[in-house]
């Protein structure tokens, strides 16, 4: 399994937003350091809590920071740029980074963002799929030409290909939109809501619906492309991680009520919230063995996954939520992703060979005692 960063990203209301946007930066740095695979950076226009205009800007800027770690759009929203010029820019990223952006797409989340543009919200989901059809043909090297009611290209070609594989995912939440579209064109796709009820709920039928839609048209999606977040905060201890989430839990969860239909009632204390969500498996506010269970329970639900993301959020101040991460990569990343059963078998080795190791050490000792003596009672050659 690998892991990941969702991060829209999502600060309280109230943060220096340059010190929040140059954050982002600096927390690609540190998973990178971490040892994390992938981080992906959203796109919105209102708000005030996710101040990220163009997640490729963020990656241009933490390309050059990083070294392996692989930086995603997370994502753009399609309706709301030209096509062509999405295609030409996630190309020339591709040459930039040395071919480790990935391209995630999406209709747009927030109705406010699509009312400043003009656009009905009712529309977005059908002009994604417009316009993702049309970028995926110009990405494979076609020369297109198309028209609709908000964009036309005549003869489009792009002058650049892309810089090794570029891996393209769609995002999905509770709706059918996202899993057609990864079936249809053999896509990945990103499960922004796993851990949500509702989301949750879908999980199996979603991926029912890209079985069968890619296998209609001959193509193949492997669940190693299938990416599942949920929210996490991560500490020594459950009343320590809750003592970090004072800082923005709460506020978190009362501004998701404004913009999600399937939000919570939110407790009056963080305490509450945190014991709600973790109850409900919302998300994990608690330890690393919480998170490994977490984990195991959408294993479970979905017979197997490829990445698990963390949904970014500032749940806990700055340094908390670096030692979230931290802890995270020490202790949970290694029960999934193969790296800790060789170390455990060889530490149980050594532990079961008790006391034939003691005896050998003590005989080796006994032995080099021997030989020293011989040796200080051979005469030294003249």
């Amino acid at each position: 399994m690998k892991f990941g960063v969702f991060l829209p990203p999502q600060n309280v209301v109230g943060l220096n937003p340059t010190l929040a946007i140059r954050r982002t930066i600096e927390l690609a740095e540190h998973l990178d350091q971490l040892g994390f695979d992938e981080i992906w950076f959203g796109e919105h226009h209102s708000g005030g809590a996710e101040l990220v205009a163009s997640p490729e800007l963020l990656i241009a800027a933490a390309a050059e920071r990083t070294k392996r770690i692989r930086l995603g759009t997370g994502v753009i929203s399609l309706p709301y740029h030209s096509p062509f010029q999405v295609a030409q820019r996630i190309v020339q990223l591709t040459h930039m980074t040395g071919g480790r952006v990935m391209f995630g797409a999406g209709p747009g989340q927030l109705p406010t963002d699509a009312r400043m543009m003009g656009m009905d919200a009712m529309l977005l989901r059908p002009r994604m799929e417009e316009s993702l059809d049309v970028i995926l043909r110009l990405l494979a090297g076609e020369t297109v030409s198309a028209k609709t009611d908000w964009f036309a290209l005549d003869d489009a070609v792009l002058q650049l290909r892309p810089y090794g594989d570029l891996e393209v995912s769609v995002v999905g939440t509770v709706s059918p939109s996202g899993p057609k579209l990864a079936g249809r064109y053999g896509l990945g796709l990103l499960s922004l809501a796993a851990t949500d009820p509702t989301g949750n709920d879908q999980l199996p039928r979603h991926w029912d619906i890209v079985q069968e839609e890619s296998a209609r048209r001959g193509l193949s999606v492997a669940k190693d492309r299938w990416r599942l977040a949920g929210p996490m905060h991560v500490a020594e201890t459950v009343e320590k991680a809750i003592a970090n989430c004072e800082y923005g839990l709460n506020w978190q969860y009362k501004y998701f009520s404004h913009i999600s239909p399937s939000a919570i009632d939110v407790p009056d204390t963080t305490e509450g919230t945190a014991e709600l969500l973790n109850s409900t498996q919302r998300a994990v506010i608690g330890t690393p063995d919480m998170a490994s269970a977490q984990i195991e329970r959408l294993l479970a639900r979905t017979g197997g996954f490829g990445t698990y993301l963390f949904q970014g959020a500032d749940f806990a101040g700055w340094r908390e939520t670096l030692r979230s991460y931290e802890i995270f990569a020490e202790e949970v990343m290694p029960r999934f992703n193969g790296h800790l059963a060789p170390v455990l078998s060889s530490y149980q080795h050594v532990i079961d060979e008790t006391e034939e190791s003691k005896a050998a050490t003590a005989a080796a000792r006994v032995q080099a005692e021997a030989q020293w003596k011989r040796e200080r009672e051979t005469p030294l050659p003249s």
